[in-house]
């Protein structure tokens, strides 16, 4: 998959947040993900910290794609709706955002939200992702 970054220094670095400013692809299978959040196979939650859910979030967001031949390397947008109590935290979600894309993040939107379905939930995460035509 043909994939551009554009992170213009006219803009901050939003690099030592986890993310690009925008991606550019050309071609591919586009897959738009629900939003994930941080529960197991089972949909017990998986722990009452930001880290954890944000996690297991994004190991939810690996496992859908990689019924579709993809990976995270294929995922060029992130949403990621953080529940108000959680605002302070977002450091612990730019650090798990550095360790899943160390190169080349996705673009992303972070949305601070009044709360989500249930009320242990502290983020969930939206991904849209495009998988190189021919891997399937």
């Amino acid at each position: 998959m043909q994939r551009k970054v554009i992170n213009p220094s006219t803009v901050f670095n939003s690099l030592q947040y986890g993310f690009s400013q925008a991606v550019e692809v050309c071609e591919g299978r586009r897959i738009l993900l629900s939003g994930q959040v941080g529960v197991d196979a089972d949909e017990r939650t998986v722990g009452q910290a930001i880290a954890e859910q944000t996690a297991m979030a994004l190991d939810n967001i690996e496992k859908v794609l990689a019924e579709v031949t993809g990976d995270l390397s294929h995922v060029i947008m992130l949403r990621l709706y953080i529940v108000e109590s959680a605002r302070d935290q977002q450091e612990l979600i730019a650090q798990a955002l550095r360790q899943r894309f160390p190169h080349n993040p996705p673009a992303s939107s972070w949305i601070i939200v009044s709360g989500l379905s249930l009320p242990e939930w502290l983020i969930e995460i939206e991904a849209e992702a495009v998988i190189p035509l021919g891997q399937d």
